[in-house]
């Protein structure tokens, strides 16, 4: 109960009573081997005395010749002290004479007294609050002293009265001062505590309250001493972490941010391959590769495509090195090709990245295709020109007519590479450096009345007739150059393809907040459906002898699909019930 009690107190009152409780003890010890050292001084002050009065006995028996109790008695008598009572004894124990009962017939043997045994023993000794034998209800202070030349042990003693407990009683004034040191001691200690009491309370509340993580009131003082200003530069070392931790954990909440909408697939183990932190993506890429659905995150070292990461991992189980350890594969499976990237860090905890490359595999074979492309249609129209020349100069007799039709077809094919090579350098533009095509306020209406200026010649030579629904002033805010390539690559193809005596509309049929809808038709052939989905490919031909033929490219419908995308908006191509070909696209009012 005492020990219970005892637990409950503050701090500082434990301090102070185990303190308090040393010191009373050490104080007390002090005390006690105080009273007994004076009280032994005093005794051994009153032996000299008392063995003085024996020597000067000594010498008076001496001086007589012998032991004379008559001359002996009278000595006693005249050199007493008060209440003084002396013994005379053999070194036998047997007494011999003593002032306070002559007759020493009835004294008992002596040699077993304390005083006699040391006097034998040492030449001196004494004894304190002894009864006496021979005398009822006496208690004295004995001195003895054996002298060897008269073979006779001279005792003398004085009753432990109330006035010689006194002369022997230690000196209270020490007490008392001690005492009053002691209670002086106390109180300033009290006062100490007190003040370390109130500085480890203080720090007690703010480790509480740092630990529920509540407010902490910074402008709280501590006492002015050692334990305060430990205190206080604790709070503003906790200051710091805490603005550390939060900067920490608002980083840590944008990193999860970033991961979870990253187009990455990532995980972060521990060494013994314990999920950390595992995104969307990670999840959905290890299930594709995956021939099963997975339970659990761990399961992803299962899957036999990634095998080779955990054959990694093991190789560098207890490599503890600093330097980068990586281990990157490449994985097909299910259609989809999966860049897979394994990093271990310091502490071996790791990282794997799944990336899906699927698309840029398939950008990288469009590219190659479009490549391969290019070059064969560069190929014809450089052939056809290289063709007419070497003609030319090897025949030196060929006939003029003949040579001027040479370099007519030669001047036709440089045009058609001409026109080849600026549709492949606004596709390009268009595809690497979109940013950098410049936007501005066009007048759309005036730019179509323009275009079908420019094409009214080959319109009137294919009996093609326009019909123009614009409404006047329509405005855009766009690129000039892509919005005229639009609506003059949409009218070549009508011209080269719709065929002879067709109509052609071109009408904006709807707008909105934010769009333009337009629809370009005619009432030519139309395109088969099954190609339908295609014609907007690079170089992509439904007929590509007659393509050619006339001069396409195979890049006009491309380039007006990117355009209409560069401007916010979409586009799809769909047969008339009544025949001919349909465009339908929208365009943004204010592409930013």
């Amino acid at each position: 109960m005492t020990k219970l009690i005892y637990r409950l107190l503050p701090f500082s009152k434990r301090l102070f009573l185990s303190v308090v409780l040393l010191f009373i003890s050490f104080a007390v010890c002090f005390l006690i081997f105080q009273y007994n050292r004076e009280k032994e001084y005093k005794s051994d002050l009153l032996n000299m005395q008392l063995q003085n009065y024996n020597n000067r006995m000594y010498d008076f028996i001496a001086s007589k010749g012998g032991l004379n109790t008559d001359s002996l008695h009278n000595y006693v008598s005249t050199h007493m002290i008060p209440d003084l009572r002396v013994t005379l004894i053999t070194p036998q124990g047997k007494v011999v004479y003593d002032n306070i009962q002559p007759d020493v017939s009835s004294f008992e043997n002596h040699r077993t007294r304390k005083e006699v045994q040391d006097a034998l023993m040492y030449g001196s000794g004494y004894d304190i609050s002894r009864h006496s034998a021979s005398i009822k209800g006496g208690e004295y202070f004995y001195s003895a002293r054996y002298y060897p030349s008269q073979r006779l042990i001279i005792r003398s003693a004085l009753p432990y009265n109330v006035s010689l407990s006194k002369h022997l009683r230690a000196d209270s004034k020490f007490v008392w001062f001690t005492l009053a040191i002691s209670m002086l001691l106390i109180i300033l200690f009290y006062r100490y505590t007190q003040k370390l009491g109130t500085s480890i309370a203080k720090l007690q509340q703010f480790a509480l309250r740092a630990d529920r993580n509540e407010r902490i009131d910074t402008s709280e003082t501590f006492p002015k001493n050692e334990l305060g200003e430990i205190s206080e530069h604790i709070i503003k070392i906790y200051q710091r972490l805490h603005r550390t931790k939060e900067a920490l954990y608002i980083e840590r909440e944008k990193l999860i941010s970033h991961l979870q909408t990253s187009h990455e697939g990532l995980g972060v183990f521990t060494r013994e391959r314990k999920e950390i932190l595992v995104n969307n993506l990670f999840t959905q890429y290890a299930n594709t590769i995956s021939d099963h659905n997975l339970a659990s995150t761990e399961e992803v070292f299962n899957i036999a495509e990634l095998q080779p990461i955990t054959e990694f991992l093991k190789r560098n189980e207890g490599n503890f090195s600093k330097e980068e350890k990586r281990l990157a594969l490449h994985v097909d499976k299910n259609g989809r090709s999966f860049s897979v990237e394994c990093i271990i860090f310091q502490d071996l905890s790791f990282e794997i990245s799944i990336i899906d490359i699927t698309q840029e595999e398939q950008q990288a074979r469009l590219k190659r295709q479009l490549t391969q492309n290019i070059a064969h249609e560069l190929k014809t129209p450089v052939s056809s020109i290289q063709g007419y020349l070497e003609t030319i100069l090897n025949t030196p007799n060929l006939p003029e007519e003949t040579m001027h039709t040479f370099l007519e077809r030669s001047y036709a094919q440089s045009n058609r590479l001409t026109v080849l090579l600026r549709d492949i350098s606004v596709l390009t533009r268009m595809d690497e450096a979109p940013n950098l095509v410049e936007r501005e306020h066009i007048n759309l209406s005036l730019m179509i009345k323009n275009m079908l200026n420019e094409v009214a010649l080959a319109l009137e030579e294919k009996h093609i007739t326009v019909i123009n629904r614009l409404p006047d002033e329509l405005s855009i805010n766009g690129n000039s150059s892509l919005l005229y390539s639009i609506f003059r690559n949409l009218m070549d193809n009508a011209i080269a393809y719709a065929g002879t005596g067709v109509t052609v509309k071109i009408n904006c049929f709807r707008e909105d907040e934010k769009f333009y809808y337009f629809s370009f038709s005619d009432t030519g052939t139309g395109v088969p459906e099954e190609h339908l989905n295609r014609i907007f490919e690079r170089f992509y031909r439904v007929d590509k002898g007659r393509s050619r033929k006339l001069g396409g490219t195979g890049l006009g419908l491309a380039i007006v699909k990117n355009a209409v995308l560069f401007h916010g908006g979409t586009i799809f191509a769909k047969n008339n019930p009544s025949g001919g070909l349909e465009f339908v696209f929208t365009l943004q009012k204010q592409n930013n």
